[in-house]
């Protein structure tokens, strides 16, 4: 008889003290999730209601307790509120309006965030500082001003007090791109001097590829701003014709009927374009903002 000794294989034991760690690590991820689900929720409450009230009519709209699922919903307000509003001409010029400004947006501000980024000139830090403190001053303040000059030059009651001021550059904009790129290594535009490139072939092609995130944020916001912009199309814009979105939407409100189911399909199609541009590029838009944050 062969006697054969088998050696038995427990799993090892784990202290109490690290179950106990375990645990409370899986406590404070499930904390979190919970936190960030009910901001979420919290943010996207707003658009959930307005898209169904999109849908209600007045009576529902109004109801007391709120009805939050409509019990017939009203695909007509999309079908009145563009009969009676002219959502494609205001949209035309609203992306007219957008389009310049992020290409202004792109040109002017990159060029002047490299310049203050990469080239080394005498008081640079100094002018820096200068096209920051210009944050500080609201549009309310210059309003007036801006308006009298655009009055003189003839440009009331067209687009260009909307998108000429674009390409001379954005306080906000320049410091984010600044701070993106002090975060790319300056070998690479010495390496590109040794060989005989030019400051505007090294602008032209390595720092803007390698720009694409922060250039992504900055359209969006450019994008973002232009679409949803009031106080700009009020002062400068006289012809109905030329209207944008935020503007023209003013007509179909009245003080005896303001038309709400109405005001809000037309907000729900405002809306959707800015959040499907965002989840389309918010990997950019996020790397971006990230990167521009802990650089420099």
């Amino acid at each position: 008889m062969i006697n054969s000794t088998s050696t038995l294989k427990t799993s090892p034991v784990v202290p109490a003290k690290h179950r106990s760690k375990k645990l409370m690590e899986r406590l404070e991820l499930a904390a979190v999730y919970v936190i960030l689900g009910l901001t979420a929720l919290a943010f996207i409450l707003p658009f959930l209601w307005l898209l169904s009230g999109s849908l209600k009519s007045s009576t529902e709209l109004f109801a007391n307790p709120p009805v939050w699922i409509p019990s017939k919903p009203q695909w007509s307000n999309f079908a009145t509120a563009f009969g009676e509003f002219p959502f494609l001409l205001y949209l035309r010029n609203t992306l007219t309006i957008a389009g310049f400004g992020i290409i202004g947006a792109v040109i002017s501000n990159t060029l002047i965030a490299y310049g203050f980024s990469r080239v080394d000139w005498k008081g640079r830090d100094g002018v820096f500082v200068l096209v920051l403190a210009t944050m500080m001053l609201p549009f309310q303040v210059t309003m007036i001003p801006l308006f009298l000059m655009f009055q003189k030059l003839g440009w009331i009651g067209t687009f260009l007090p909307l998108i000429v001021p674009v390409f001379f550059g954005n306080p906000f904009f320049i410091f984010l791109l600044r701070q993106f790129l002090v975060g790319i290594p300056k070998e690479l535009s010495q390496s590109a001097k040794v060989d005989g490139a030019s400051e505007f072939r090294i602008y032209w092609q390595i720092i803007l590829p390698l720009s694409l995130p922060v250039i992504t944020t900055v359209m969006i916001f450019s994008f973002i701003y232009s679409w949803g912009d009031f106080i700009g199309p009020l002062v400068f814009l006289s012809d109905n014709k030329l209207y944008t979105l935020s503007l023209g939407i003013q007509q179909i409100m009245s003080v005896n009927d303001p038309r709400w189911p109405l005001l809000m399909a037309i907000g729900v199609s405002m809306t959707l374009p800015v959040l499907i541009i965002f989840f389309i590029l918010q990997k950019y838009f996020i790397q971006g903002i990230a990167f521009s944050g802990i650089k420099g």
